[in-house]
């Protein structure tokens, strides 16, 4: 769009000049087309100064008031940092905001959507996604998420979130390849640690029955009965172990939900993980694969979505619309999530957009706003010098008229 306004102006300029020549040589009429292309050109300049201003000086001239954008960068920074806290970062807006909002029904919706990744993630948002999060702080913003992530761990109840998910896993049979992926390591371990159990039970024989060589007879049988017992149960979905299996997996659903003494336990085990060393280390792994796949999710949302992830995501999407207790439970736990970030990080991440602005140099600041509204600013350019045009015309008529 640049080019088009710059060629415009350039056109008002050769078609001054051909209206002084055929108003003199051919017939004073041509004296409109003069009279249109002076004034467009007075408005195309001027508005070319007007926009250039913005974020440079004209011509390289250290004009007084121009170069606004990148003189004023700090000032910029604080101003839309104290207009973000005002206006949507105060813990009453947001509390009232989010009362309403269903945050797991818009993911369930969001996730089951049909049609291409584009039809998921416009392109255009996920791109200034994109740029947003690799532009700000990284150590700063991941401080925040990282403290963020940890506050809403402390406060939550586990125990019945994980019973309910358990329950639901249950009911959709889904807890199938996980009592098959057990079988299969213990096999895969048993194959593995059989000396193990030699070992155990020549240790435990008597000398009479390694005389006889019974130690190994027992040892065999006890490898063999194993082999079985587990090859049965990979084998055949109806095995009574399988079923003492599910039946203790529904009654540690259940109990996840009810059993005060277990949900006091579980929080124990949370809280004692939360102070693990080993934790704080894989919480800074998790933010940064997270940020990574955050911006290559939002570079290519195509990709991002397919394959078996995409399907994946359509299931957790269903769920998360027909599970109506799962769904009061994310939406409360999202509600003072949101709530208690803007309370306790609202002024950290004030501070954040207002350094991070703050510290760009001139030429980053300017590209990134020209970028984003550059199109737009040509656009003011070309009107300038057609409604300056347009106005050259009537003046030229009115003087005539007088």
């Amino acid at each position: 769009m640049r080019r088009i306004a710059t060629a415009l102006l350039i056109l008002m300029a050769l078609l001054f000049v051909a209206g002084i020549h055929l108003e003199r040589n051919v017939h004073p009429h041509w004296g409109f087309l003069t009279a249109f292309a002076e004034a467009g050109m007075v408005g195309g300049l001027a508005d070319w100064f007007a926009v250039t201003a913005l974020f440079r000086h004209p011509l390289g001239i250290p004009i007084p008031h121009t170069a606004i954008i990148p003189n004023n960068k700090e000032r910029l920074g604080r101003t839309l940092a104290g207009f973000l806290r005002t206006n949507f970062l105060r813990t009453g807006i947001v509390a009232r905001k989010v009362q309403t909002m269903d945050v797991a029904g818009a993911m369930g919706r969001f996730l089951t959507t049909p049609g291409s990744g584009e039809g998921r993630m416009r392109m255009g948002a996920s791109r200034l996604l994109g740029d947003i999060v690799e532009s700000l702080d990284d150590e700063r913003l991941g401080g925040i998420a990282k403290g963020a992530v940890r506050t809403q761990l402390e406060k939550l109840d586990i125990a019945p979130l994980l019973g309910q998910l358990l329950a639901a896993m249950i009911k959709e049979r889904r807890h199938l390849p996980v009592l098959d992926g057990i079988i299969a390591w213990a096999a895969k371990t048993l194959e593995a640690n059989e000396h193990i159990i030699r070992a155990m039970v020549e240790e435990r024989a008597g000398t009479i029955m390694r005389w006889t060589g019974l130690d190994d007879r027992l040892a065999n049988a006890i490898v063999t009965g194993l082999e079985k017992l587990l090859g049965d149960m990979a084998e055949d979905p109806d095995h009574p172990l399988r079923e003492k299996g599910e039946e203790g997996l529904e009654k540690l659903a259940y109990n996840l939900r009810h059993d005060k003494e277990l949900q006091a336990k579980v929080n124990h085990w949370k809280q004692e993980l939360l102070k693990n060393p080993a934790f704080a280390k894989w919480i800074d792994g998790l933010w940064g694969q997270g940020r990574d796949a955050l911006l290559k999710a939002a570079r290519n949302p195509d990709a991002a979505l397919a394959g078996s992830f995409g399907e994946a995501l359509t299931k957790l999407g269903a769920t998360l619309q027909d599970d109506e207790r799962l769904k009061r439970q994310i939406n409360r736990f999202a509600r003072r999530a949101i709530v208690g970030t803007t309370e306790n990080y609202g002024d950290q991440i004030v501070s954040l957009v207002s350094d991070t602005i703050g510290g760009w140099n001139a030429s980053t600041i300017t590209d990134r706003v020209e970028n984003a509204v550059g199109s737009d600013l040509q656009f003011i350019r070309i009107n300038g010098t057609l409604v300056g045009g347009l106005a050259g015309i009537i003046i030229h008529t009115v003087s005539l008229l007088l």
